[in-house]
């Protein structure tokens, strides 16, 4: 049984390996005992290699006390819990000039639990048909004269998983607090600050125009020869499909650091991990059924793979989406009509150059020059490591600490 320490920060390295140590460990044993898609074996691979000599890197020294470490290169997956940062940081600076002095809504559409079999089979086609079943939902409410009667702007980000890696698609929606005419002559604000659609009107409307599009998928042949799907529609027609309206944000800046936390979210984190013993794993999870409290899931590490494996995207799948006012063909025209009309400023841009490094101290407070030895000098670049070279100079380094 695997026992986590009181403080749920054990020590040791076999106490706390994080993801890619448990997938050097175990994942061709996982392999050789699981049906694993080609897919699912090149993100297992960059996981398991990232951050180690198997990729190569660098060796840096300290001008002041010579220290030295070797710094490996990242696999930059975007299912990898070590290399969303910067891409995050990147992605949130790209928003800050999207960001308009109005409310926000916070908006989450969650597909029924019997599509989940066919999620899996098929996530290309069911995650694309609830990006625009969600997004034509929202704006046809929006160009209704009764709601707003123009054009909103949304982001979508879609998640598939719950706390317990379990598969649970839902898309989290960021919606503007009002909409600019059609002929952009004025902007048209909410007519309630807390108060954006009707919530049971909405899954109503989402519910007709998803399975619309599952039918026309079906009768092209896109969902291959399933006979249980014609019963599926059918029973999903007659079922409530669940939307959730959460309170607005409180400004613009509450916006981003929402996305901050939730747009690069993988399905599971490092910092979540906490112990690993034999072939179990000890996990933190939030029970949001049981007041949000804090709680331990333990796995096997087989158990633990397979769920994690469920979230793993179709090559290219993009899993933001911009609409409306934040469509990429037109965002910038209309945002910028959108900030005349509410006498609004652009935000500051960032930096023009920054280097990695510099970035990351202005996002982070890490300053990763500094030497983590004697705090004063700075570590530079001493040498390139190809992957064979890297693979001997850690040994190396490790061999004279």
């Amino acid at each position: 049984m695997c026992t986590p320490s009181e403080s749920s920060t054990p020590a040791g390295p076999e106490a706390a390996p994080d993801l890619g140590e448990i997938l050097r460990r175990h994942a061709a044993d996982f392999c050789a005992s699981h049906e694993v898609s080609p897919l699912q074996h090149r993100v297992l691979r960059a996981l398991a290699s990232c951050r180690t000599a198997a990729l190569g890197g660098h060796l840096e020294q300290c001008d002041h006390c010579g220290h030295r470490r070797a710094v490996y290169h990242s696999c930059r997956n975007r299912h990898c819990p070590k290399c969303q940062l910067l891409a995050q940081a990147d992605w949130l600076e790209a928003r800050r000039a999207d960001l308009l002095p109005i409310p926000y809504f916070h908006v989450v559409f969650t597909l029924p639990q019997e599509l989940r079999r066919l999620a899996l089979a098929r996530p290309r086609v069911v995650y694309d048909l609830l990006f625009s079943a969600a997004s034509q939902t929202l704006q046809s409410f929006a160009r209704d004269p009764k709601h707003l009667g123009g054009e909103l702007g949304l982001t979508a980000i879609l998640h598939t998983g719950g706390q317990t890696l379990s598969l649970h698609p839902h898309l989290h929606c960021v919606v503007t607090g009002g909409a600019l005419a059609p002929d952009g002559s004025r902007w048209i604000a909410t007519r309630h600050p807390h108060f954006l659609f009707p919530v049971r009107a909405l899954a109503k409307v989402l519910r007709g125009k998803f399975l619309d599009g599952l039918r026309q998928r079906l009768d092209r042949g896109d969902l291959g020869a399933d006979e249980a799907l014609p019963t599926l529609l059918h029973t999903l027609r007659q079922h409530d499909w669940v939307v959730y309206a959460k309170p607005p944000f409180a400004g613009p800046e509450s916006v981003l650091r929402y996305l901050g936390r939730y747009t690069h979210r993988i399905a599971l984190s490092n910092r979540r991990i906490l112990c690993v013993e034999g072939d179990r794993v000890a996990l933190r999870y939030r029970d949001y059924a049981d007041g949000n409290r804090i709680k331990l899931l333990e796995l096997s590490v087989h158990e633990l793979l397979r769920r994690f494996l469920l979230h793993v995207l179709p090559q290219g799948f993009v899993r933001i989406r911009h609409y409306g006012l934040l469509a990429n063909r037109s965002r910038r025209p209309r945002i910028a009509r959108c900030r005349e009309l509410l006498a609004a400023t652009a935000p500051p841009a960032a930096p023009a150059k920054e280097s990695v490094d510099e970035k990351v101290l202005r996002l982070t407070g890490i300053d990763l020059t500094l030497c983590p030895i004697c705090a004063q000098g700075r570590m530079g670049v001493v040498a390139e490591l190809d992957k064979h070279d890297a693979t001997t100079a850690h040994a190396a380094i490790l061999d004279s600490s």
